[in-house]
C-alpha cells in the first residue's frame, strides 16, 4: 500500500501471500469442485468404490462420501469446507453425504459461470438462498407421511440407503435387520418417536459369512467369563453393574508395610482374603448371579466368584456399561457396599457363545430393552467394516423417516421435480436474481445426471427423457440405473427421507454461499514446522479468509 509522498506502508508480515477478487474466488471455487468432482462417481447403485490407503498402510475401501472425505487430508481451506458439508449431512442423517458435496460443488460451477457473465458474487448469493428456501417448500409439498408401522416402505428405505454399498446384493436381508434394531428402541415421545441411535450396538467379527448378520434382542460384550470355575449360562440373571475394582485397594500415598514376623505375614494375607471375601459376600447377599465391572477383579475375588456360582465379567467398555443399564435396568453402582437388589438388573439369558476364534458374552430375553445388538458377520475385515458403515447408514435413514414422518421419492426424481418448479418461480421474481435461481435449478439436475454417467447411460438423454416426464406431471419418474431407462421410481421402491433431501440442499447453499463471499484470501507465512500462526487481519465485513 503507498501512503502520501508515495512511501510504501506495510500492513502485512513479510512472506505473507494475497490472492484478491476473481482470482482468489476462481482459486477457492478450483479446489472445492476438485473435491466434489473427486466422490462424484461414487454416487448411485453404479457408482464405483475408492481405495484408501493411510500412511501406516491401512486400506479402507468403500464408496461411502464421508469415509472417503474423512480419510483423504484435504489441505485447501476452501476443499475443507466441503469435508464439513459431508460431515454435517453424516451427523444429521447419516446418509447422502455424496450427493450434498456433488451438489455443493455444481452450484459453485454454475456461480463461476455468472461472475464470467459479470454478476456480482452478492447478487448470485442472495438468488440462491431464495432458490434454497423454495426448494425445501416445495420438497416438503411432494413429500409422502410414512409412520413406524409401514415396515415395508421402512425397509425400501433401508434398501435404497444400501442400493450403492457393496453389500447391495444381500440388502434385503440387511433392511429387515435395520429396520428391526430401529423399533426396537424406538421412544414415543410428543405424540411422535425418538430414536436415540447409540442404543444399538454394533459388533464386529469376521468370519462366517454376511447372512450370519443377526440382531440380538440384549446385548453383546465382547469379553469372556473371567475363570473358568464359573457357569457358562445363567437363566433368570440378576444383573450387578459394578464401577470399582473387586480387589484390595492400594494406599494413596506412598507407604512402605514392614513385616518382621512369619505369622503377621499370614495375618496380612489373611486379613486380604478377607476383605475379597467381604466384597463377594456383598454381591451374593443383593441376590445378583450375574456381575458385569468396569474395572479388574482380583484373582482371590474371580475364585470365590466361581464358589458361588457367579457369572463375572472384567473391564467392560463404559459405553457397554451404559447399554447394558439401559437393557437390563440394572442401576450401575460406584460403591459395592452400596449394592441393594433393587441395583439389580434383570434378564433372561446371559450365556458365554463362541463367535470364530473369540468368547463373547450375550444378555438375552431383556424385558422391554431399549437396547439392542447387531452382530455383523462377513468373509474379511474389509467386508466387515463395510458392511457397519451400510447398516449404520440404514438404520440412520430409517430413524430419521420414522421421526419425521415424511419420505421422498430418490433416483434424481426429486431434484428434477424442483428443478422445474425452480425455473418457473425464477420468472416470477425477475431481476438478476432470476438468472442465480436458474443455476441453482440447472445444479440441482446434476444428481439424475451423475447417477446417468456412472451407470454408463447418455446424461443428455436421461435430462431430456427426465423433464419431459415431470412436465408431463410424472413427478415420481427417476433414473433406473438397473434397466437403463428412465421409470417411475415409486413402483421401483426407491424412496428416501426428507431431511436427507432437505439437510443436502441446505448444506450445500451455505458451504456454496460462504466460498462465494470469499474475495480476499490471506495466506501466513508457514513456520518451520509448517504450521504457522494464523494470518494477519484482513478488511472487515467478512469477504476475507485467514489460513495458514
Amino acid at each position: 500500500m503507498i501512503g502520501q509522498g508515495g512511501t510504501p506502508v506495510l500492513i502485512l508480515k513479510e512472506g505473507t501471500k494475497r490472492e484478491r477478487g476473481k482470482g482468489a474466488l476462481e482459486n477457492n471455487i478450483m479446489a472445492a469442485t476438485a473435491l466434489a468432482d473427486t466422490v462424484k462417481t461414487t454416487l448411485g447403485p453404479r457408482g464405483l468404490d475408492k481405495m484408501l490407503v493411510d500412511s501406516m498402510g491401512d486400506v479402507v475401501i468403500t464408496n461411502d462420501g464421508v469415509t472417503i472425505l474423512k480419510e483423504v487430508d484435504v489441505e485447501h481451506p476452501a476443499a475443507k469446507m466441503l469435508v464439513e458439508v459431508a460431515k454435517t449431512q453424516d451427523e444429521e442423517c447419516g446418509d447422502g453425504t455424496t450427493t450434498a458435496v456433488v451438489l455443493a460443488g455444481e452450484l459453485l460451477k454454475k456461480a463461476l459461470d455468472l461472475v464470467d457473465q459479470n454478476i456480482h458474487p452478492t447478487v448470485i448469493t442472495g438468488g440462491y438462498k431464495m432458490a434454497s428456501t423454495k426448494a425445501i417448500e416445495e420438497l416438503q409439498k411432494i413429500a409422502e407421511k410414512v409412520t413406524i408401522d409401514d415396515t415395508d416402505k421402512l425397509k425400501e428405505i433401508a434398501m435404497t440407503a444400501m442400493g450403492s454399498k457393496s453389500v447391495s446384493a444381500v440388502r434385503d436381508y440387511l433392511a429387515d435387520i435395520a429396520v428391526k434394531a430401529v423399533k426396537a428402541v424406538a421412544e414415543k415421545y410428543d405424540g411422535g418417536y425418538r430414536i436415540d441411535l447409540d442404543n444399538i450396538q454394533i459388533t464386529k467379527k469376521h468370519g462366517g459369512s454376511v447372512t450370519d448378520t443377526e440382531v440380538i434382542e440384549g446385548i453383546i460384550v465382547d469379553k469372556e467369563r473371567v475363570h473358568a470355575g464359573m457357569p457358562t449360562r445363567v437363566e433368570n440373571a440378576k444383573i450387578a453393574l459394578i464401577d470399582s475394582a473387586l480387589e484390595v485397594k492400594k494406599t494413596e500415598i506412598d507407604a512402605k508395610i514392614e513385616i518382621t514376623d512369619p505369622s503377621q505375614l499370614t495375618a496380612f494375607l489373611a486379613e486380604e482374603e478377607k476383605m475379597l471375601k467381604t466384597m463377594v459376600e456383598t454381591i451374593k447377599k443383593s441376590g445378583a448371579n450375574v456381575v458385569f465391572c468396569q474395572k479388574g477383579i482380583d484373582d482371590l475375588a474371580q475364585h470365590f466368584l466361581a464358589k458361588a456360582g457367579i457369572y463375572a465379567v472384567r473391564r467392560v467398555k463404559k459405553s457397554d456399561m451404559e447399554k447394558l443399564s439401559k437393557a437390563t435396568g440394572a442401576n450401575i453402582i460406584t460403591k459395592l457396599s452400596e449394592l441393594t437388589p433393587e441395583d439389580l438388573g434383570k434378564s433372561g439369558l446371559v450365556e458365554e457363545r463362541k463367535i470364530g476364534d473369540d468368547k463373547m458374552t450375550f444378555v438375552t430375553g431383556c424385558t422391554g430393552a431399549k437396547a439392542v445388538s447387531i452382530l455383523i458377520r462377513g468373509g474379511t475385515e474389509h467386508v466387515v467394516d463395510e458392511i457397519e458403515r451400510s447398516l449404520e447408514d440404514a438404520t440412520s435413514v430409517v430413524a430419521v423417516a420414522i421421526e419425521d414422518g415424511y419420505m421422498i421419492t430418490g433416483a434424481g426424481a426429486a431434484a428434477t421435480e424442483l428443478a422445474l418448479r425452480l425455473r418457473d418461480y425464477a420468472a416470477s421474481v425477475g431481476g438478476r436474481e432470476q438468472l442465480a435461481i436458474e443455476a441453482f435449478a440447472g445444479a440441482l439436475e446434476v444428481i439424475p445426471r451423475t447417477l446417468a454417467e456412472n451407470a454408463g447411460m447418455d446424461p443428455i438423454d436421461v435430462l431430456i427423457e427426465l423433464r419431459k416426464a415431470h412436465k408431463d406431471k410424472k413427478i415420481h419418474y427417476g433414473v433406473n440405473v438397473l434397466t437403463g431407462k428412465v421409470g417411475d421410481m415409486r413402483k421401483e421402491k426407491v424412496l428416501e427421507p426428507l431431511r436427507v433431501g432437505r439437510q443436502a440442499i441446505q448444506s450445500a447453499t451455505e458451504a456454496a454461499v460462504m466460498i462465494l463471499r470469499i474475495d480476499d484470501v490471506i495466506a501466513g507465512k508457514p513456520s518451520e514446522t509448517g504450521k504457522g500462526p494464523k494470518g494477519g487481519g484482513g478488511p472487515e465485513g467478512g469477504g476475507s479468509e485467514f489460513e495458514d
